[in-house]
């Protein structure tokens, strides 16, 4: 009998241990945690447009090539800094210096019938003047003459165009600048127009925005315009230097220039950034919020929200660009709404919080 009894007071002993809070539960729902809170604002108030665009230099270039033929030596690697003139690639030019040779033959040919026409039109003009000659004579002698200084000129050009061709087979730096990119290598075939090497001058940097064609009215030359690095976050600001009056090649967006102002960020061309013009504007305004507070749970984001009943509520979100040190919330949250910026203790769903100023 005592065994009886000893065995359902055990099992009392359990199923009230499991019905009650385990110490770690009690102190959840005893403890009131300090927090502070904000309220979420427009990302475009005081009327910004939004643009994506890429930074580049003031100064560069897609270096390229007007003739066929295989490459032969490569004289740059990326990250080289060069002169302007200075060589950067070879191209084979063995049939034009076989020109050239023919060319530079029939130049000295030309020179020597010039020089012999020369001496028979003098000749002759002296033996008009004396009535030794007959003025057909002197008008063949005279049509010789200019025929042999056409033949020299004729020939001096297409030296010229041999040279023209040859500096297209050897491709020099067109300013002093450092090379940003190398699309080809040693015996690949260089066609007309097609990017070699990428070089970059050292300059100001400038960021290239895409406006559409519902906004581009609005925006002047001068207008103080911030920019965010995507990668980065960091905040730069400029100026428009540059619209673009057509958009006939960008698909009806209009390109628009901006010169950055001096920053200590390291920034690279290429890097992608959000522009924002304070123009009046007619997108769909979204909130934002510093992008610190963001909760992470595997592929959902979510932030803290406050219920009526004064507990902490984590609502998943939709989140957008980065523009800063704030995130854009296109879904989850509304404007005005308040959030949990900061707590003194471990934030939890349901949690009791004491709102602190």
């Amino acid at each position: 009998m005592k065994n009886i009894i000893s065995i359902f007071m055990i099992i009392g002993a359990l199923f009230t241990y499991s019905c009650g809070d385990t110490p770690k539960e009690i102190d959840k729902q005893t403890t009131t945690i300090n927090v502070k809170v904000d309220t979420t604002s427009s990302l475009n108030e005081g009327s910004f447009l939004s643009a994506s665009g890429t930074i580049t230099t003031d100064q560069h270039a897609e270096i390229s090539t007007r003739m066929m033929g295989y490459i032969t030596n490569i004289h740059v690697k990326v990250g080289d800094k060069v002169t302007k003139g200075q060589l950067l690639i070879s191209i084979n030019n063995n049939d034009l210096l076989a020109k050239e040779a023919q060319v530079k033959a029939g130049i000295i040919q030309a020179k020597a019938g010039l020089k012999n026409a020369e001496k028979d039109y003098h000749r002759f003009k002296t033996l008009f003047s004396q009535n030794s000659a007959s003025q057909k004579e002197l008008d063949d002698m005279t049509t010789r003459y200019e025929v042999a200084k056409a033949q020299l000129e004729a020939a001096i050009q297409m030296q010229n165009e041999i040279y023209a061709h040859l500096s297209y087979s050897n491709i020099r730096a067109p300013f002093s600048g450092t090379i940003t990119g190398k699309y080809v290598n040693s015996g690949d075939m260089a066609n007309p127009g097609m990017p070699l090497v990428s070089l970059e001058a050292p300059g100001k940097f400038v960021a290239t925005a895409m406006i559409p064609e519902s906004e581009i009215s609005k925006i002047e030359l001068g207008t103080a315009v911030k920019v965010t690095v995507k990668s980065t976050g960091d905040l730069l600001t400029g100026k428009v230097s540059e619209l673009s009056n057509s958009s006939r090649l960008t698909g009806g967006q209009y390109i628009v220039k901006i010169n950055l102002d001096p920053t200590t960020a390291k920034l690279y061309s290429g890097m992608f950034v959000n522009t924002l013009f304070p123009i009046e504007t007619t997108e769909f305004r979204t909130v934002s919020i510093p992008k610190s507070i963001l909760v992470k749970r595997g592929e959902l984001t979510g932030i803290y929200t406050i219920s009526q009943s004064n507990t902490a509520i984590l609502r998943w979100v939709r989140i957008g660009k980065t523009i800063g040190e704030d995130v854009e919330i296109l879904s989850g949250l509304k404007k005005g709404e308040a959030y949990i910026i900061s707590a003194e203790g471990h934030l939890y769903n349901g949690a009791k919080i004491a709102i602190k100023q």
